[in-house]
């Protein structure tokens, strides 16, 4: 028999007769990094944002998911990369008071590019996500852009049989398991965005696979099923120095039940920031950061689990390092990734 009741559970997953929907990582930042689950988001701020993030999921529960990843995006574009006059009033102003919000304008029309690097590791399952991103931005009214985005790239998925003990060790299911496969991978998406509000909708995972892991016998025991995103969220001023920031995601994941996260931040000038998180029928969070400078800036975010894995689960813990090149305009805190 298996040593850990969760490694059961992911070759339950894995090889059972169901239909298994391969899920994605989740995060609960992803606030601060919408370019992890919609790649029209890349381009959207005018210097290179790089982010570095580690997830630790359900810790103290033994073979508990881990993902970290590198993420990189940048405009392309002459008027937008060295100063876009039109989004960023040439008075000097503070791009964090209620005057940049009056005067901003939509940005010039551009170009973005990403690329992203997201490894999850389950178990005895590890998956390795590679993807590249195009994005192209435009002003669709004075105050308002819309962009859209495609990403493609790769997808590995790696079954580490050692970590498999059965009660028969001379089993042919793991002998005849294919568990070190590579498949296509590719998502969609749409951001309209102004200087207070965004809102937008993606699909990752949009080419089908039938399988991941399969047997010898050809049969198909995995399969993967598309992810839908929709999210929004508002920026509200309630002083010059402090801003107030609603924001919810729902996700659509055939055959799992309608998911939905609830955050709220609020914000002091853009250099500190607290706020809390709700994800139905999984947790409760908490989240800060603070922007060190025009060049770094770190949060933390902690998840008391709710589900029934809370008898098990310490909770989830979340880190995210920022790091903003060609900061032509030395700001301490992205204007659209809120």
């Amino acid at each position: 028999m298996l040593k850990k009741p969760l490694l059961l559970i992911a070759i339950f997953f894995c090889l059972g007769s169901v239909t298994y929907a391969q899920q994605k990582p989740q995060y609960t930042q992803y606030i601060f990094n919408n370019y992890l689950l919609n790649p029209a988001v890349a381009g959207i701020e005018n210097y290179t944002d790089v982010k570095l993030g580690y997830r630790s999921q359900w810790t103290g529960l033994e073979g508990a998911p881990t993902t970290a990843y590198f993420s990189i995006n940048a405009p392309i574009g002459t008027a937008f990369t060295q100063g876009d006059a039109s989004s960023f009033p040439s008075g000097g102003d503070s791009p964090y008071s209620r005057l940049y919000t009056q005067e901003y304008r939509a940005a010039e029309p551009h170009h973005g590019i990403g690329f992203m690097l997201v490894t999850d590791k389950a178990g005895p399952i590890d998956q390795t996500n590679i993807a590249a991103t195009y994005a192209y931005h435009l002003g669709i009214s004075e105050k308002l852009n819309l962009a859209v985005g495609v990403s493609a790239g790769f997808n590995h998925l790696h079954l580490n049989t050692s970590m498999i003990t059965l009660e028969n060790q001379n089993d042919p299911v793991l002998n005849n398991i294919n568990g070190n496969q590579w498949k296509p991978d590719a998502s969609v998406g749409i951001w309209a965005y102004s200087s207070t509000y965004y809102f937008g909708v993606s699909a990752q995972q949009i080419l089908p696979q039938n399988q991941y892991i399969t047997t010898g016998s050809g049969s198909n025991l995995s399969k993967t099923v598309p992810h839908y995103f929709a999210t929004a969220g508002y920026k509200f001023y309630l002083s010059d120095d402090v801003s107030f920031l609603p924001s919810a995601l729902i996700k659509f994941i055939q055959p799992a039940p309608t998911s939905f996260d609830i955050n709220a931040k609020l914000s002091f000038r853009d250099r500190f920031w607290f706020g809390g998180s709700y994800r139905k029928d999984d947790s409760f969070g908490i989240l800060a950061g603070f922007n060190l400078n025009s060049f770094i800036n770190v949060s933390y975010s902690y998840d008391a689990t709710t589900s029934a894995l809370r008898t098990v689960s310490n909770g989830s813990h979340e880190i995210v390092l920022g790091i903003m090149l060609n900061n032509v305009y030395k700001l301490t805190s992205p204007q659209h990734g809120w």
